[in-house]
């Protein structure tokens, strides 16, 4: 839930979900509606599905595996997540490569390359190799990464407090502001849309997204005015913004009323909102009309 979320956003997310999910069995029995309805909000929900697939894997082999390259063979576990689970958990002499340690090693070793290149993040990696304490793997990694995140900060990097500045190679020429250097970056879209709500006897009608589909497979959706035959009556209730990567949405809500209920479309109730996998922008967008909807 970590990955590309802020840990003040996950926090009640990874509390419910391990209390409907308990253990390995238990995610990999459930239905994946279910948990993609009590991961709904969280955004990037492969993430979901991979975590109940390396549950499957898991309850299918008869434990948690212990080693790097056991773990790398679960779905959904890269180079990172399985370096820092054998490294803390199992005492592995594996050393973590995330963002926070990418910026350490470049201002260290002074080096300019990007480390958005496959050949920089493998050099990186050697050297995060070589600088790891074998006999505490876990506590060396959890170090990194927190010099990374508290003191080697990206825009203001506190030097004067880092307790190895006297071995930043950065820091000693000056060019701790320049590094890392990252090529590549995707510009920012700007994207507007509309939405629709079609209410009738406190249900909303909504679609769900063919299985097949690149985002958001799977889950239900508010349907876009020209999804609509016949729609009439149409209020503006107001917009909000959303952001998914590099897109930013503005998104304008509509309330109006159908003849008839579209091929593909079904009433769901107000009050089971939070039991089905339902889009952010679309929770977002009803909030506007119900706001005590959850």
């Amino acid at each position: 839930m970590l990955q590309q979320t802020r840990a003040e956003v996950v926090i009640p997310y990874y509390q419910r979900f391990l209390e409907r999910f308990p253990d390995a069995a238990t995610l990999a029995q459930a239905k994946q509606a279910d948990v993609l309805a009590c991961w709904s909000g969280l955004g990037y929900y492969s993430r979901a599905r991979n975590l109940q697939a390396a549950a499957r894997a898991i309850t299918a082999s008869g434990g948690f595996p212990r080693d790097y390259h056991s773990l790398r063979a679960l779905p959904g576990v890269g180079p990172y997540t399985a370096a820092a689970v054998s490294s803390i958990a199992f005492d592995q002499p594996c050393a973590v490569l995330d963002g926070n340690v990418l910026r350490v090693i470049a201002r260290i070793t002074n080096d300019g390359s990007d480390i958005a290149l496959a050949r920089t993040r493998a050099q990186f990696q050697r050297v995060a190799d070589g600088l790891l304490a074998p006999e505490c793997p876990g506590d060396f990694n959890q170090a990194m990464m927190e010099l990374g995140a508290t003191i080697c900060l990206p825009r203001a990097p506190g030097c004067t407090s880092c307790p190895v500045a006297r071995f930043c190679e950065a820091c000693k020429a000056g060019t701790q502001g320049e590094l890392p250097v990252k090529s590549g970056k995707l510009q920012p879209q700007t994207i507007r849309a509309e939405v629709v709500i079609v209410e009738k006897d406190s249900k909303i009608l909504l679609h769900r997204r063919a299985a097949r589909e690149r985002r958001m497979a799977g889950f239900w959706d508010l349907p876009q005015p020209a999804e609509l035959n016949g729609l009439h009556s149409v209020v503006t209730l107001g917009s909000f913004r959303h952001t998914i990567t590099h897109h930013h949405y503005t998104l304008n809500v509509l309330a109006g009323a159908v003849p008839h209920i579209p091929r593909g479309f079904r009433w769901w109730r107000l009050d089971r909102m939070q039991d089905i996998p339902l889009s952010t922008i679309a929770r977002k967008a009803i909030r506007l009309r119900h706001p005590r909807t959850n």
